[in-house]
């Protein structure tokens, strides 16, 4: 009998789990990213974060590549720019780099940033002008639409607005690992401080709270991925298994804590 119980209970929750609609929000967002899409978007905003740039140019920035491919990393063009690739639709046949560098989100993203760098005022014109100015659309006021997720998600992933992103998820297929996590957050953010206690990634913060922010909720937008459980900063924690958002914890201020999954059972 007690076999049976648990047998149901372990039915129940796996039939539960499929009823799960996996995706990433952000208040203010006119429409939540898939979970590949706010990879991306994470991605985006930490090298505006590393190169020292401001929030909104991680703004015009995704909402560039909103419009230009949905925030995914997409290897074929269209009518107006057959050989355009990658996240935002770059041309090797206009000075973007070779077809490989155009399809590296790093290569590209940083491409569009030396681009954007160099437009006067950048920060003070419109998201859609600004993108223009870089992008040299046939269609330039399509980026307007995308401007209410761009600055939410933005705002958030460049750790401005805390505790704002959050992810709902299934439970985790495979095992996550920590020396994983921390290589992907040196490639996005740079040289860090951190060690790893079992299943668990402790960075320390950098000068400001933002920094901690960024760093803890790129690691929510990427924990479907890389099989992260809980994320926790700032007197505040993140579990993937709550579908209850932020919630307070004991982390101390200075450093954010990311856990990732064990084997799941057989």
């Amino acid at each position: 009998m007690v076999g049976g119980a648990v047998y149901t209970a372990v039915a129940f929750l796996q039939r539960s789990e499929t009823l799960v609609t996996e995706g990433c929000k952000v208040p203010g967002a006119d429409e939540d990213l898939a979970t590949d899409q706010a990879g991306y978007a994470a991605l985006i905003s930490a090298i505006a974060v590393r190169r020292g740039l401001p929030a909104r140019a991680a703004s015009i920035a995704l909402a560039t590549s909103l419009q230009e491919s949905k925030l995914r990393n997409i290897g074929h063009g269209d009518e107006a720019g057959p050989d355009s690739r990658g996240l935002f639709q770059q041309r090797p046949s206009q000075g973007w780099g070779t077809e490989a560098e155009v399809m590296d989100p790093y290569h590209a993203t940083n491409a569009f940033y030396d681009a954007l760098v160099k437009i006067p005022g950048y920060e003070s014109l419109p998201i859609t002008a600004a993108a223009q100015e870089v992008q040299r659309s046939a269609y330039p006021g399509a980026y307007a639409q995308h401007e209410p997720t761009a600055r939410a998600f933005a705002s958030a992933l460049t750790g401005q607005s805390p505790q704002s992103l959050d992810c709902t998820l299934r439970a985790p297929d495979a095992a996550g690992d920590p020396a994983a996590v921390q290589q992907r957050l040196t490639s996005a953010f740079g040289a860090l401080t951190a060690g790893t206690e079992g299943r668990t990634l402790t960075v320390q913060a950098q000068d400001t709270r933002a920094w901690a922010w960024a760093v803890a909720q790129w690691a929510v937008a990427n924990a479907k991925s890389l099989s992260i459980t809980a994320v926790a900063v700032d007197g505040q924690t993140w579990t993937r298994s709550g579908h209850n958002g932020w919630q307070p914890g004991d982390a101390p201020a200075g450093q954010v804590s990311i856990t990732v999954a064990a084997e799941p059972a057989k």
